[in-house]
């Protein structure tokens, strides 16, 4: 017994707890029981097996410090495994791992010396766990099931020793090989310990992942039943190396019927924690590819498509399904509407004509291909049978594209995170670019202020459309300080020497404000005369067009503004300018604009189906301008020369033939007014 002294003197372990059931055990240079001693009870021991789960729990978790010590349990569990099971031999690297040796004899040890009674196997099993109480959970059940391999395999390897083998032959006697049996009871409760140690395995594996305990919840509640999964499975051991050295005869069937219930509840949290894990695994291979997408396609695909076999979605135009799925939008601009069912009819007429304007000529603008750009709708909805029939309804109004689906979104979580697209309930329209990067977070407000003008729909195209109207309001603003601009509400500013049509302009405007169709379509007008400001407006606006400075496309841009209402401050009877919110819509003419509001009742139907008011009202009113045209056609006059001093009317011309060179003789003079201004009047 040389061996087992030394071994007992590496530790000098106290343990004295009143929790475990009133006892009181002493570990000092001795094991608590003796080969055939008797047994050195202070009090009496608790019977495991009368304990519940919750006592077992408090008791194991006074046992367990921190997870400091280090062990490689992957090399351990592929020794133990390979000399438990004896299926298939892993190859173990020669690599140096803790527990060291005597930490495992003297577990060994002590098991060995652990006398028959469940309250001892419980004793022992608690002084392992207080000898190993600075090793994770894992790892202290892989150094107890090691220390019994010790006696196993030695079992194992001397009864399969050939009889000519003479130091085999010596070990067997001194060990009694002979003498002793393994019982299959022993052999399928360690065969059952290392499988039922692959459900602790997988919990160590996961909680080392560092997952948030809020997203993988069931993680934090499987770690109630690890302790006990732990405890029942040292106590087995402690059982099964008794029972192996045949020193006594453990009931190992109730030590594995109780393993296999606490393994049992251990198995069903991991199967949720699966579940939890695959979720949150999913979200954040999405998320990587939504922050670093190989293309539009591969970024849509993330936020919709589902990659656990439910049915996939549809992409609809209208009514019609598109086979090619996704793939539609490779290489193209992508406007995703992002919304719920609820209230959506305002942005589905808004979209609708959009989707209008971007098939109109010019195709090419600022660089961009109009037809490049899709309208792609994400409806965000918990689906029920009313809400799948409200959604294809919606869906067979639209001319852009949809997804169709009924289950839950896989990127959804995407959408309404901040990091994500932040969408929180109210319609977005965020927009990508062929690459599947974002060009604009959410394009809607600027699409419903400045509509088809926003294009291609960028923030900095936001910014030089307030650039391109800034300097006018500016104007505006300092001749009509008590003007008040708001959102998506039209304005119309007017002045003019005509006092008769600045009254039934000013009646007319205030007709259709109070209509119940503009009051039905949700539109609100205000109006402003400029009156006496007039002189000064027109001193603001003399000033921009005189300014010759074209520093880019913008400015070129303001010239031509400049002129056209240069172009309005002649027309007899008045002007007109309407605006949405800060977008200048239209610059009109006095009687195109007054005769488009007086014949509102012809018109009033477009409100709905067009973009809004502004341009329902722009069409009607391009209508009446060609119609004021085509009344009063152009006077022509035709001079002859010799009424008005022959050549002398206009500067003399030599003929350009070079064989000639002789000054050309004019023959007639020709005037013409079309009575409206040239193409850069009216905007």
């Amino acid at each position: 017994m040389m061996a087992m002294s030394k071994a007992d003197s590496s530790s000098n372990t106290t343990l004295i707890s009143s929790s475990l059931g009133g006892s009181t055990i002493q570990q000092s240079g001795a094991p608590a029981t003796n080969f055939g001693g008797q047994a050195q009870h202070k009090t009496q021991l608790p019977n495991p097996f009368d304990l519940t789960d919750s006592q077992i729990l408090d008791r194991v978790y006074l046992t367990h410090l921190n997870d400091d010590e280090i062990c490689n349990t992957n090399i351990l569990f592929d020794l133990v495994s390979n000399l438990i099971l004896q299926g298939g031999y892993s190859q173990i690297s020669m690599v140096t791992f803790k527990p060291e040796f005597p930490t495992l004899k003297l577990i060994s040890c002590q098991m060995i010396t652990t006398r028959y009674g469940a309250e001892c196997a419980h004793q022992t099993a608690l002084w392992i766990l207080q000898h190993l109480r600075c090793y994770s959970w894992d790892a202290k059940v892989l150094i107890t099931l090691a220390a019994f391999c010790l006696e196993y395999g030695n079992f194992m390897l001397l009864s399969r020793a050939p009889t000519q083998d003479m130091l085999g032959s010596s070990l067997r006697q001194l060990n009694q090989i002979q003498e002793r049996k393994v019982s299959n009871e022993v052999t399928e409760l360690v065969s059952f310990i290392v499988k039922a140690f692959h459900h602790i395995q997988v919990w160590a594996t996961w909680s080392s992942e560092g997952y948030d305990p809020e997203e993988v919840p069931t993680l934090t509640e499987a770690l109630q039943e690890v302790p006990l999964v732990v405890y029942w499975t040292i106590a087995s051991i402690v059982a099964s190396t008794a029972n192996l050295l045949g020193f006594t005869e453990f009931s190992l069937s109730e030590f594995r019927q109780r393993l296999a219930a606490v393994v049992k509840k251990l198995a069903d949290h991991l199967e949720i924690c699966k579940l939890e894990i695959g979720y949150i695994d999913d979200y954040l291979s999405r998320k990587r590819i939504f922050e670093k997408p190989k293309d539009i396609v591969d970024l849509l695909k993330a936020l919709i498509l589902p990659n656990n076999g439910a049915q996939l979605p549809h992409i609809y135009q209208g009514t019609i399904q598109i086979k090619q799925g996704l793939e539609v939008f490779k290489q193209k601009h992508v406007l995703l509407f992002i919304s719920s069912l609820y209230s959506i009819g305002d942005e589905i007429m808004l979209l609708n004509c959009l989707h209008d304007r971007l098939q109109e000529s010019p195709k090419e603008w600022k660089g961009f291909n109009k037809e490049d750009f899709k309208i792609l709708w994400i409806p965000i909805v918990e689906w029920d049978e009313a809400k799948r029939e409200q959604f294809k309804t919606w869906k067979n109004s639209i001319k852009w594209y949809a997804v169709e689906y009924f289950s839950e979104l896989a990127g959804g979580r995407i959408i309404s995170e901040a990091e994500g697209l932040n969408f929180k309930g109210k319609p977005i329209v965020p927009v990508f670019n062929p690459q599947g990067y974002k060009t604009n977070e959410d394009a809607m407000d600027l699409i419903f202020q400045w509509g088809i003008d926003a294009f291609p729909f960028r923030k900095t195209d936001a910014t030089d459309l307030i650039l391109k109207w800034k300097w006018l309001w500016d104007i505006i603003r300092k001749v009509a300080p008590g003007i008040q601009v708001q959102g998506d509400r039209y304005i119309f500013i007017y002045g003019g020497s005509n006092k008769k049509w600045i009254q039934d302009f000013t009646v007319e405007v205030e007709k259709v404000k109070r209509h119940e169709s503009v009051k039905r379509a949700d539109v609100i007008i205000d109006k402003y005369e400029l009156g006496s400001s007039v002189p000064t407006f027109w001193i603001g606006i003399e000033r921009m067009r005189q300014n010759k400075k074209h520093q880019d496309a913008v400015d070129c841009e303001i010239q031509g503004i400049a002129k056209s209402l240069f172009c309005l401050k002649r027309d007899p009877e008045g002007w007109a300018i309407l605006t949405k919110g800060q977008n200048i819509k239209l610059l009109g003419h006095g009687e195109g604009m007054y005769r488009t509001l007086a014949e509102f009742q012809s018109w009033k139907d477009k409100v709905f189906e067009k973009e809004g008011f502004d341009i329902a009202f722009k069409e009607y009113y391009e209508v009446k301008v060609k119609e004021i045209a085509d009344r009063e056609p152009c006077s022509i006059i035709n001079v002859d020369s010799s009424g008005y001093g022959g050549s002398s009317v206009i500067a003399t011309i030599t003929c350009p033939n070079p064989s000639c060179g002789r000054v050309m003789e004019v023959t007639s003079v020709n005037y013409k007014c079309c009575h409206r201004d040239s193409n850069y009047c009216g905007y």
